[in-house]
């Protein structure tokens, strides 16, 4: 394959599509997710052998743990698939919503408009329901995509496609809507990532050494983050009951996700009453306790931890541990050392708990919640393409608005500036 040329291709029609999109209305882009969801629950059994073939693939060519969840597609993780392309559907629209429109003393009438972004392009790894993702909405905003998979979900990534191609089709949109890129030649995100007159913006979803990259080469604009650092802060007055539940859940549902709790502060002053049925909790569960001296005092298991531990994205059956003083100490330590992603505090004190939102510098700032909460879907959006820990254009997880932009409009009547 001439990957220069396919490449090409694929954007040339990327942008020809991003113009139909655009134009579609509402009814035809929900009769395509309509028909999108249903055909992954037709094709359910269908997906899940692909996806166990690129799983094997992957298991025999030594992946990671962490990669290898979130490689893993289940029965109920199709169904959450579908069930979140159709929740897109239900949203409303954004594209051609007029805002903020007021007369100028000139007589004009001057808002915003909100528009697509045009053609996105989406570089991810491992999870294949990105792909469904991704697809659904851009689509709702009116967008085209091309989406670049990683090599170990190939099968499953492009039995998507065609079930996402086969809605589109039901629609009467155009199926270049939303292409997958038919090759694992790493060349191919080479070009799509400097394709400017072809892509509008870059989304990658994967590990550090992918968006090192992307920031090294990239010469379309990207919406990302690097990693998911997030804390969970126990403050004097947080519930017991609570912090022990928060944390369990924060920290052991899911290893390999971005919004998994890696780091926890503890205040000193009940780090004695509270750290003890925590740890036991986290080594029952086999997750190894890294902490500062006060902990290992405390903590007979724990590990001294290192500058670099208080960094970290294990995304794995690990976490740090730091006491501190107070919430000036916690609230410090997250700001320095969080990747600003997700960060949450347990307390029942209000004003505190005011506090640490207004000054916890991360995308989504939490609560008595745990971290795992950070999540498109969570939080109402259908679905998400990212999380961007960007403060421009886009935060948090990024869903239909995430992918949109305004236009200022002016209306007049024959109106000339004096």
């Amino acid at each position: 394959m001439d990957i220069e040329h396919y490449m090409q291709s694929v954007g040339q029609r990327a942008r020809a599509a991003s113009r139909a999109m655009a134009r579609a209305d509402s009814g035809a882009k929900n009769t395509a997710l309509k028909a999108i969801a249903a055909a992954l629950r037709r094709e359910s059994a269908a997906l899940l052998a692909a996806n166990a073939e690129d799983v094997a693939a992957a298991r025999a060519a030594g992946l990671e743990p962490a990669m290898l969840d979130r490689l893993t597609l289940t029965a109920q993780g199709v169904a959450k698939m579908a069930e979140g392309v159709e929740q897109v559907a239900t949203l409303a629209d954004p594209i051609g919503e007029i805002n903020d429109m007021k007369y100028r003393p000139s007589g004009i009438q001057v808002g915003r408009m909100r528009v697509p972004l045009g053609v996105i392009g989406i570089i991810y790894e491992a999870r294949p329901n990105v792909t469904a993702d991704a697809a659904a909405l851009c689509l709702k905003s009116g967008n085209a995509a091309i989406l670049r998979g990683g090599s170990e979900a190939i099968r499953c990534n492009r039995a998507i496609a065609a079930l996402v191609q086969e809605g589109l089709a039901a629609a009467g949109l155009p199926a270049d809507a939303v292409q997958v890129i038919d090759t694992t030649d790493r060349a191919a995100v080479g070009h799509l990532i400097t394709m400017r007159e072809y892509v509008d913006v870059i989304v990658p979803r994967g590990g550090k050494g992918l968006i090192s990259r992307l920031l090294a080469e990239a010469r379309v604009p990207m919406i990302q983050h690097l990693d998911g650092n997030c804390h969970v802060y126990l403050e004097e007055e947080a519930d017991p009951n609570k912090a022990l539940k928060i944390i369990e859940n924060a920290k052991t549902q899911r290893y390999g996700t971005c919004n998994t709790t890696e780091s926890l502060l503890v205040d000193r002053s009940v780090a004695a009453m509270l750290l003890p049925p925590i740890a036991q909790m986290l080594t029952h569960k086999g997750v190894e306790i890294r902490g500062c001296a006060e902990t290992c005092a405390l903590v007979a298991n724990a590990v001294p931890a290192s500058e670099d531990d208080y960094y970290a994205e294990f995304l794995a059956p690990v976490i740090s541990l730091k006491v501190v003083a107070d919430i000036d100490e916690a609230i410090a330590h997250i700001n320095q050392y969080s990747s600003h992603h997700t960060d949450a505090i347990v307390t029942d004190n209000h004003p505190k708990a005011m506090r640490f939102l207004r000054e916890v510098d991360s995308a989504s700032v939490m609560i008595n919640a745990s971290t795992r909460f950070a999540d498109g879907f969570e939080y109402g959006l259908g679905a998400e393409i990212g999380i961007s820990t960007d403060k421009i254009h886009a935060r948090g997880p990024v869903g239909l608005n995430g992918l949109t932009c305004e236009k200022w409009i002016v209306l007049g009547d024959g109106h000339v500036r004096a």
